[in-house]
């Protein structure tokens, strides 16, 4: 608990927090994080995760793509959690101003928050590669097969970067000036493993640096705070 103390004395003193985030924000609301390989993709699927969802396997092998994609990156049950929760709520007593996130689940904005940086897209949002008509979750989920658009009949993309694709310039800009302007910068719930998006981080120049992960990651020698806990179970115990 005089880590949570800590934590709470820091927001308690400072306005301008930006939170960085990965999969670790979304598994305590049942979304796995797909790394943790637990045999089940070698026994249902003759390729590693990396491979099926890279921009060349999903040009090749479009229809196996999309097997794995709504089988394993689909969640349309999930609800925000008490991390999602609390980040909110800290945006809205005025101390969080942004959220930037590697996840593509949408649930920071289900739970209220405003201003948020999706490095990696987001699976709420997808499109027709010809004409850009745009298309939502629920219709994903039902299409059978490739998902084909209503207007052209071209394969429909969903919004979110896949391996060897690069990332969105305009979304790399903003967050890159949250952090470069934050005073307090919380990492969380991400081991820091994914380039270019962990390479951010290196842009803070602020006051407190804060890594809250349930595992050591390679910020942590640097960090001023580090609290190996579920990033909910943290966030739940703060006073906000």
């Amino acid at each position: 608990m005089d880590k949570i103390r800590e934590l709470q004395a820091i927001i308690d003193s400072h306005q301008n927090i930006v939170f960085f985030g990965g999969a670790g924000v979304s598994t305590e609301s049942k979304i796995p994080d797909f790394r943790s390989v637990d045999g089940l993709y070698h026994q249902k699927y003759d390729y590693p995760p990396e491979t099926i969802l890279s921009h060349t396997f999903y040009c090749r092998h479009t229809e196996e793509f999309y097997r794995f994609y709504r089988d394993k990156m689909l969640f349309p049950d999930a609800k925000p959690n008490a991390a999602h929760l609390a980040l909110a709520r800290l945006e809205e007593i005025g101390k969080l101003t942004a959220v930037i996130t590697q996840n593509i689940d949408g649930l920071h904005q289900a739970a209220g928050s405003k201003n948020v940086y999706e490095l990696h897209g987001s699976v709420l949002r997808n499109y027709c590669e010809r004409c850009h008509a745009f298309y939502d979750l629920d219709y994903m989920l039902n299409a059978d097969g490739v998902p084909k658009c209503t207007k052209c009949g071209s394969t429909i993309k969903p919004d979110v970067v896949l391996y060897e694709e690069g990332l969105d310039q305009d979304t790399i800009n903003g967050a890159v000036t949250q952090i470069h302007n934050a005073d307090v910068l919380i990492i969380g719930g991400t081991s820091l493993a994914v380039y270019p998006a962990a390479g951010l981080i290196d842009y803070f120049k602020g006051d407190k640096l804060i890594v809250i992960n349930k595992t050591p990651s390679p910020r942590d020698s640097q960090a001023d705070l580090v609290i190996n806990e579920p990033i909910g179970h943290v966030l739940s115990c703060l006073n906000l």
